[in-house]
C-alpha cells in the first residue's frame, strides 16, 4: 500500500509520535470502508490495534493506487 500525508497530518505527526505507519495500513486493512458523513470520497477507518489495545480511527481518500491520509488519532 503507497501512503501520501496530508499537509494537516504531516504537522500533526510531531504530537502523534505513537501511531506508526504499519498501525495505520492494519487500521484500513482490518476496518470496514465508513463513508464520512461531510466530505465527497472520503473514508473512514475504525479499529482497535491489538499491542495496545486503543482505538485508532483513520481519515482517508483513494487516489488510484494511493491513499492519502488526512489525519489519524487515537480515540480512546
Amino acid at each position: 500500500m503507497e501512503f501520501e500525508y496530508s499537509n494537516h497530518f504531516i504537522k500533526k505527526m510531531k504530537y502523534r509520535k505513537d501511531i506508526e505507519h504499519f498501525m495505520i495500513e492494519y487500521c484500513i486493512i482490518n476496518s470496514e470502508k465508513i463513508k464520512d458523513r461531510e466530505w465527497e470520497e472520503t473514508w473512514n477507518a475504525i479499529t482497535k490495534i491489538p499491542p495496545s489495545g486503543r482505538i485508532l480511527k483513520v481519515v482517508y481518500q483513494i487516489k488510484g493506487q494511493n491513499i492519502k491520509i488526512l489525519t489519524a488519532y487515537w480515540l480512546f
